[in-house]
């Protein structure tokens, strides 16, 4: 029997909670990574609530379209796509079929290049991002260093739809080409390269997460047969982009940590190349700086 405090009735557990449990154990049942928090987002955006005010929707306000979106989510659509939203550092980014939904891993690659940027000697630092997607990193960048210069450039028209969406209003100077040649006006201008590139190796498909292998898109993930064909490129760009003491920044899958450097040698015109670990401390991108002649 519950006890009765203060002579006050126990407060009675509203219908949402109890629903928003009940959709936590389907979530975890159908594999999904992290169940609780998604089947609360869900709650949240049909309730159109916040995370911590679900306890404050009356029973009569129910909506039982919820159920609608946590089937969805139970066959691993990603919630970014149910949402329409994806949270990127300080962004809340429009996102859906056709671009890459930014991950919170990329948000460490971010930290280090903000934190290398405002460490150079440069009023107005010139920064270019390769395989935009859905433009994060060059939005964080923009906002994060005020003075900067953002280029980014994306292939796939069906990603630039939601770049374009993403970037309006903001001073990013997005383009729609080929990563391996793009910016050939700014040559040895850049003060900073930044990419979150495809690196998936085409022989690890089976064992992508289904809300990638199955949503995001290919251009997005796989790059040859051991993920790096795509860096080696984007090596070659990003030393024609940059000025001498330029930096390079490239993300790379953690089982990569300490192949990524050697593809930026001393021969290649290059100094410090190193790998970083991400906040779970695995190995997650390489940074190097284009040598001094």
């Amino acid at each position: 029997m519950q006890q009765n405090i203060g002579g006050r009735p126990p407060s009675p557990r509203s219908l949402l909670l109890a629903e928003v449990a009940q959709a936590t154990q389907r979530l975890a049942d159908a594999g999904v990574p992290s169940p609780r928090n998604d089947a609360e987002e869900l709650a949240a955006f049909v309730h159109g609530v916040k995370r911590g005010t679900l306890h404050t929707v009356k029973d009569v306000d129910f909506d039982a379209r919820y159920w609608e979106v946590i089937a969805r989510r139970e066959a691993r659509e990603p919630l970014q796509h149910i949402t329409g939203r994806a949270f990127f550092r300080y962004l809340e980014l429009q996102v859906g079929p056709g671009v890459f939904v930014p991950r919170p891993e990329t948000e460490s690659v971010v930290g280090w290049a903000i934190d290398a940027v405002r460490a150079m000697d440069v009023v107005e630092p010139l920064i270019v991002d390769l395989c935009t997607g859905s433009g994060a990193i060059a939005l964080a960048l923009a906002q994060e260093v005020p003075r900067s210069r953002v280029h980014a450039v994306e292939l796939s028209e069906d990603a630039l739809a939601w770049t374009r969406k993403n970037m309006e209003g903001s001073r990013v100077d997005l383009r729609q080409g080929n990563a391996l040649d793009a910016f050939q006006d700014l040559d040895g201008q850049v003060d900073l390269v930044i990419s979150n590139p495809p690196y998936i190796p085409l022989t690890e498909w089976e064992y992508v997460a289904p809300e990638a292998r199955d949503h995001d898109p290919e251009l997005a993930l796989f790059s040859g047969e051991d993920g790096l064909d795509l860096i080696r490129g984007l090596e070659r760009t990003a030393h024609r982009l940059l000025r001498p003491g330029g930096v390079v920044v490239v993300e790379h899958a953690d089982t990569q940590g300490g192949q990524v450097p050697w593809i930026f040698t001393e021969e290649r015109g290059w100094a410090d190349a190193a790998d970083h670990p991400d906040l779970n401390n695995r190995p997650r991108f390489a940074t190097a700086r284009r040598a001094t002649p």
